[in-house]
């Protein structure tokens, strides 16, 4: 059941816009503060904090204190859970079916 808790967490925090566009920015520059994830959002420092709050629940966002400071980092291991059980099985038979398809064409061509 714990399994199911966090895939809901994960799928509800990817589900809101302005939480992938905080992971988007994690992404291209990992260890902001709060005021630097702020001064690209069209919303209060509130909302963000909020967001970040979701995001660090589904295990999305890692935080570590430096000082005074507390910096928020991607944790990709949960998306990369998602692409393992819900997107790369499916990709195989494709990839299968395209790997076929070239060596029937080198055959026929070569």
């Amino acid at each position: 059941m714990a399994e199911r808790h966090d895939t809901d967490l994960l799928f509800k925090a990817l589900a809101d816009p302005n939480r992938r566009k905080l992971l988007d920015l994690l992404h291209a520059h990992d260890g902001r503060t709060l005021n630097e994830l702020c001064e690209h959002m069209d919303m209060t420092r509130q909302g963000v904090t909020q967001h970040l709050k979701l995001l660090e629940e589904a295990n999305l966002v890692a935080t570590v204190w430096r000082g005074r400071e507390k910096l928020h980092f991607l944790n990709p291991v949960p998306l990369q859970e998602i692409y393992e059980r819900w997107i790369a099985k499916f990709e195989k038979p494709r990839l299968k079916a395209l790997s076929d398809l070239k060596k029937r064409l080198e055959k026929s061509h070569g």
